[in-house]
């Protein structure tokens, strides 16, 4: 059995790409698939416009997002969740939508035939990747890395789990977007 999702119709975009330093930023991403709109890990950014004004350009209102998908439940990657008020919220056990909890798994949830959630664990035991099946690729929305350059030791996680969940996720993706950084191919160089 592949990670891989079924289908190969998506597209998505990077609507704002994070950083850690001087302040800390999540990278939110939109991922579409049919009448599917997700958006994932709306979290801190300098302003809000950072990562609105981009989806507007796209031609998507906040009002026809469907899905929000956190990578794991740290502020830095939900803070604005609540700018998204029609979604369906996403985390590595339920399912969220106004006032009705939904317990599932996330381990192989499809949230379309081309957009999967699987269960990668490290930086926190509850982590979960959003993989994107374009027609270019798989480009995996993950927190196993802040950025391309790694670190290649998270200081927060669980080092164990995060180097199996840095394989599970180098086995499909053709590209990465990571929790704090622009997206990258992965190479050798890549941590592991």
């Amino acid at each position: 059995m592949t990670d891989a999702p079924r289908a190969s119709t998506a597209t998505f975009h990077v609507l704002t790409a994070g950083y850690y330093g001087r302040g800390v930023a999540s990278t939110v991403g939109l991922i579409r698939d049919g009448e599917v709109i997700v958006v994932v890990d709306p979290g801190m950014v300098r302003a809000r416009s950072q990562m609105l004004d981009p989806l507007v350009a796209l031609g998507v209102r906040p009002d026809d997002v469907t899905d929000v998908v956190f990578s794991h439940h740290h502020p830095d990657h939900t803070i604005n969740a609540a700018l998204f008020p029609s979604a369906r919220y996403h985390d590595h056990w339920a399912i969220y939508q106004d006032d009705v909890w939904t317990n599932r798994d996330a381990e192989g949830f499809e949230l379309s035939p081309s957009i999967k959630l699987i269960r990668t664990p490290g930086h926190s035991a509850e982590d979960i990747t959003t993989l994107a099946h374009t027609a270019d690729g798989i480009a995996a929305f993950t927190h196993v890395w802040w950025n391309g350059d790694g670190p290649a030791e998270d200081p927060y996680a669980d080092m164990e789990r995060l180097h199996a969940s840095r394989v599970r996720v180098l086995a499909v993706a053709d590209l990465a977007i990571p929790g704090h950084g622009p997206a990258f191919t992965p190479s050798d160089a890549t941590p592991r």
